[in-house]
């Protein structure tokens, strides 16, 4: 079996910079090849407050889903602040792998970063 239930990741940051049609953000990218549909809670961590649950996605068999921070609402109507340091619980009820990709466009030269998740 291929891939994991949960998953980590302890750097995550979105700059509130927008460049044209270039947005900073984060997306948590997914893989599935488990045989059935994922279904996968996101739980985010801060310095500062308490964590933010409640944000849900699928990823079907054979497929990936890039799961763009940027774009996620909570069941409370939440987003993801941005300029605020996290960390983020990835939780699948069915083995996935995980890489968070981070699209930078603060500076003049933009930046992506990627790497997979622990």
């Amino acid at each position: 079996m291929n891939g994991k239930k949960t998953w980590f990741i302890a750097d995550g940051y979105m700059s509130d910079t927008t460049k044209g049609e270039f947005v900073s953000h984060e997306a948590v990218c997914v893989l599935n090849l488990s045989g059935q549909t994922a279904h996968i809670d996101l739980t985010l961590y801060f310095e500062d407050r308490p964590p933010l649950r409640g944000f849900h996605a699928t990823c079907e068999h054979e497929r990936t889903n890039h799961i763009r921070l940027d774009k996620q609402i909570n069941d409370e109507g939440q987003t993801i602040p941005r300029n605020t340091p996290y960390a983020v619980l990835v939780e699948s009820d069915q083995p996935i792998v995980v890489q968070i990709s981070r699209l930078d466009v603060s500076q003049p030269e933009y930046a992506l970063m990627t790497t997979i998740a622990y």
